[in-house]
This record gives C-alpha cells, sequence and structure tokens, in this order.
C-alpha cells in the first residue's frame, strides 16, 4: 500500500516538472529568447530557494487535488454520481468557494476609500511631443519606465508619459548576477557587437528618442537570490567580480554612445563592491569616458553614507534612491510628511554645497498604501491587497510634499519616478496598492509639477 502511494507521489512530482518545462518552453518561445539563453536563465533561478519553495507548494496542491479526484471516483464507484458530488462539492468546490469569497471581501475591505481628488486635465500635454523645459531650469522630470512586447501598450503608455510632461525615462537593463556569494555576473559580451538583450535596449531607447523623450540608461545587477547591496565575496574574488561588472558595463556605455543617450548610470546601490573596491571605480570611471561623451552619476542608496562615496568628483551627478523614511504613523496629512523631509535636506543640502554636484534622484517611489511613508523602500507583496490597507491619498500627498520640498531648491536636479509599466492598465489599478502612480491620482500631481519651471539648478 505504502509502496503504490509512493509510486503515485513520484509520477505527480515528475509530471509536475515536466507540465512546469512544457510551459517555460512555450514561455521562452513566445518572449522570442532563444532556447540556449532560456536554459541559462532556468538554471540560475530554479536553484533557488525561493524557487524551490514555491515549486514544491506548487506540488502539494497537485497532490491535495489528486487525492480528492481520486475520493470522488471511488464514491462515484461505491454509490454513483450522487456520492461522487457529494464529495466532490465538499472537499473541493465548497472550501473553494469560501476562500474566494473571503479573499474578495478582505480585498473589498481593503481597497476601499475615500478620498475625493478632482483630476485637473488642462495641465496635461497634448501635442504628442514631449516638453522641453530641462532645457530651462534643468530639472529632470523623469519616470523609470519597464517595457511589455505588446505594440498597442507600447504606443499609449508613450503617449501617457508625453501627456504627464514627462521629459526624461530610465531604460533598466538588468545584469544577472545567482547570489549575494556568486564571483562575477552573468554573460559574456562582445565590444560592438549586441546581444539580443542588447538590440532589445537599443530598440527601447529609439522609441522614446522618437518622441522627443530624453534617455537615462541605468543597468541594474539582478540577484535571483538576495539584494546587489549585499553582495559579499572574498578579497580574492572581488577583483574577478569587479572584472566581470566593468565588462557588461563597457558594453551599455557603447550603447549609449551609440544612442546618444545623455545621461549613463555607472551602478546602483553597490554598497559592498564600493566598500571592498575604492580604487577600482575611479579607473572604472576613466574608461567609461572613453567610450561615451555624456553625462554620468551614480545611484547611491538613501541609507548610504554620501562622503563614503570616493568618485563623485568624477561624475555629473549625485544620485541618490530616494527612499527615505518621512513619517512614524499610517495615513499622515501633508504637513507632517513635509516636516519628514527637513532632516533629509539639510544633509542633501550640504553635501551638495561640499562637492560642488547637483543632487539627482535616480529613484524616488512610494505605494498606494497608508503605510508608504513610513517605510517608502519596502517592496509589495503579491498579497498586498490582502494585507494592505490601499491609501490612494498617501501616495498622492507622498509627492506633494516632495514637490513642495524640494523642486525649487536650486541643488536639486529633479528625479525619476518609480516605476511605470506599460501594461498597466486603469482596471489593474483598482486595488493595487504597488508603486505605480499611473491611473492613480498621484499621476496628475507628478504631472502638474513636471510642468512648472524650478529653480535654476547647479549647472553639472
Amino acid at each position: 500500500m505504502y509502496k503504490k502511494t509512493l509510486r503515485t507521489l513520484l509520477k505527480i512530482y515528475l509530471s509536475t516538472w515536466g507540465v512546469f518545462m512544457l510551459l517555460y518552453c512555450f514561455g521562452i518561445w513566445r518572449a522570442n529568447v532563444s532556447f540556449v539563453e532560456g536554459i541559462k536563465q532556468l538554471g540560475v533561478f530554479v536553484p533557488t530557494q525561493n524557487f524551490l519553495i514555491g515549486f514544491h507548494v506548487l506540488f502539494t496542491l497537485v497532490c491535495i487535488l489528486f487525492l480528492i479526484v481520486r475520493y470522488t471516483i471511488l464514491g462515484f464507484k461505491q454509490k454513483g454520481w450522487s456520492l461522487a458530488l457529494r464529495r466532490f462539492s465538499f472537499s473541493l468546490v465548497i472550501p473553494l468557494f469560501v476562500i474566494y469569497m473571503s479573499i474578495k471581501g478582505i480585498v473589498s475591505f481593503n481597497s476601499s476609500e475615500f478620498f475625493n481628488y478632482t483630476w485637473d486635465y488642462s495641465i496635461e500635454n497634448t501635442s504628442g511631443k514631449a516638453t522641453n523645459l530641462y532645457e530651462k531650469d534643468g530639472k529632470h522630470r523623469g519616470m523609470s519606465v519597464f517595457w511589455s512586447y505588446d505594440k498597442e501598450d507600447l504606443q499609449k503608455a508613450t503617449k501617457d508619459l508625453i501627456k504627464d510632461n514627462i521629459e526624461w525615462a530610465t531604460v533598466i537593463p538588468f545584469i544577472d548576477q545567482q547570489s549575494e556569494t556568486t564571483p562575477k555576473v552573468s554573460g559574456q559580451v562582445q565590444p560592438g557587437v549586441w546581444s539580443r538583450r542588447d538590440s532589445v535596449v537599443i530598440a527601447q531607447i529609439g522609441r522614446l528618442q522618437e518622441k522627443g523623450i530624453r534617455v537615462h540608461l541605468k543597468p541594474h545587477i539582478w540577484l535571483v537570490d538576495g539584494w546587489r547591496s549585499n553582495i559579499t565575496l572574498s578579497q580574492e574574488d572581488w577583483s574577478g567580480w569587479f572584472e566581470s561588472y566593468q565588462e557588461r558595463m563597457l558594453q551599455y556605455a557603447r550603447i549609449a554612445e551609440k544612442t546618444g543617450v545623455p545621461l549613463f548610470c555607472i551602478g546602483t546601490e553597490l554598497r559592498t563592491a564600493i566598500q571592498h573596491q575604492p580604487d577600482a571605480w575611479l579607473p572604472f570611471i576613466k574608461k567609461i569616458k572613453n567610450i561615451y561623451s555624456g553625462k554620468l552619476t551614480y545611484a547611491a542608496n538613501w541609507d548610504d553614507p554620501i562622503e563614503r562615496i570616493p568618485f563623485w568628483s568624477a561624475l555629473d551627478y549625485i544620485g541618490i534612491q530616494a527612499y527615505f523614511p518621512l513619517t512614524t504613523e499610517k495615513s499622515p496629512d501633508l504637513e507632517t510628511i513635509k516636516t519628514g523631509w527637513d532632516t533629509h535636506i539639510a544633509a542633501l543640502k550640504k553635501a551638495s554645497a561640499h562637492y560642488h554636484k547637483p543632487i539627482l534622484f535616480t529613484e524616488i517611489g512610494y505605494r498606494s498604501d497608508d503605510t508608504a511613508t513610513i517605510a517608502p523602500w519596502e517592496w509589495g507583496a503579491i498579497t498586498g491587497a490582502l494585507t494592505k490597507k490601499k491609501s490612494d491619498q498617501t501616495q498622492q500627498l507622498a509627492y506633494e510634499a516632495m514637490f513642495q520640498k524640494l523642486w525649487d531648491e536650486p541643488w536639486f536636479a529633479g528625479c525619476y519616478i518609480w516605476q511605470w509599466h506599460t501594461r498597466t492598465t486603469a482596471e489593474s489599478v483598482e486595488n493595487s496598492v504597488d508603486f505605480t502612480p499611473r491611473f492613480k491620482p498621484a499621476e496628475n500631481t507628478i504631472t502638474r509639477w513636471y510642468g512648472t519651471l524650478g529653480a535654476q539648478t547647479i549647472t553639472p
């Protein structure tokens, strides 16, 4: 009996893997990714803890479904359809219905919000071409943009960027790395020879430039397991890691020069890489400048001490991932959020004066939940609508406070909002508590401020 059960479970386990592989192959075919590249990516994320936990949760659900079906079939053999249907209903249909209604009720409660916002359509840009206020005040009116492959989504999203007075867009290619202890980043480069992934980046840049939108090219290391700020290597491995990182980044510098990108970010949130290789960065920046003629920045995390980054003098902007904590309470009012900026602004102003460089927020974003200003850096979980109270008002007030406190500061060079997905729809944000401001009141607030001139910034 036990041997038969174990054999059955083994068959289900192998079948689950088989179905996963078929779906994965179909997915890489739809995404127009080569089979070899797809297998490489599979080898990267399959061994990770998150994937293995997720897969075995799926396997457990499949086993439960199998047991329910077998239980139902035995009932049919014993007493026909009457017992089979009762067993199926009580073991699957009714529990699923109760779970579904409970989830729906919780989401509906969490998504309810009494916030009356009057949308101002008069401030929108309907010309079909990006505005050019940057030439007048030097402010980056930016958005971090992530693209889908649907042409209709792309066209509408680009029109909406222009409509919202957005003049700059961050294009973010990802450089893969397995974990925090992997001694090099993935991928090989042939200088000046564009891979499939490079070609996608070049196409994205061209799409934006056609409409007069300037591009900030900002490659990110994407760790399958861990966070790029916490890369932990032996001293012997750091030089090899930096060499592999430099190789990939120089290729992106070539792309930036080829496409005429006006701003290139040499790194994002690489705290430990700077701590362990402080002398490697200035020679690296020099190599970039031999390839690329535009302006440069580095994206430091909000809690990285600015003075510990040794190469600001070689860059044009002090870049900050500006997820500063602003309040200690949920659903704060505007004045409370504005007060929360005071300490951070004093430090930023001091750094700008010390290095004679303008401050650029390479990212800033707020979720649309009632805790958004407490820990803005926290990513929303998949279950966010179940565990978070939606608050479009908190998100909108957070942006309003930021603009009121910073937009007219002469040392402040502007910001890039996190984040904008081209596939986002008005329907999809009804229960959304994530970062996107699209189709939420925050979008209109950003549009209004991006449509106004700021004080003249320091010329980088």
